[in-house]
């Protein structure tokens, strides 16, 4: 790789990463270009480039794959959960969810979950990992399965 490929990918990492460490924020394309020191319209055209999705559709794989966490655990409503992940619309939410879930959140925080208690959370998280391709819900069925 040239020189300013390596420092176009060293940008790109620094909005990935805060999107993966502030998925709970309010960020949008305008912020991460900033993080990125580019342009918003070239740092989606990188990002795309790079990592095969746009930003937003990084961000939200990302806030469903806390979301799947958090409905695992019982503990919170799916309004919570979706609160508590970043998103403010339930409706955009669920859709999302049900979308690269195959499931809506409900009916996943519904199931049981305790053969997944075992396996260690990470991975669990990469076996569950939210996809638009469907290849994640059939890697995530040898983990569902009863033991």
């Amino acid at each position: 790789m040239r020189p300013e490929e390596l420092a176009t990918l060293a940008h790109l990492r620094r909005a990935r990463d805060l999107m993966d460490r502030d998925y709970a924020a309010p960020l949008d394309v305008p912020t991460l270009a900033r993080a990125a020191l580019m342009s918003p319209a070239h740092f989606s055209r990188q990002f795309r480039a790079a990592y095969g999705e746009t930003p937003y559709g990084y961000l939200m794989t990302r806030r469903i794959e806390r979301a799947k966490a958090l409905l695992r655990r019982g503990d919170m409503t799916v309004t919570d959960v979706c609160m508590a992940v970043g998103c403010t619309s339930l409706g955009s939410f669920s859709s999302r969810f049900t979308e690269l879930v195959g499931e809506t959140p409900s009916a996943y925080r519904a199931r049981d979950h305790r053969a997944t208690a075992a396996v260690p959370s990470c991975v669990v998280k990469t076996r569950t990992r939210p996809s638009r391709n469907g290849e994640a819900s059939a890697a995530g069925g040898a983990v569902r399965s009863s033991a």
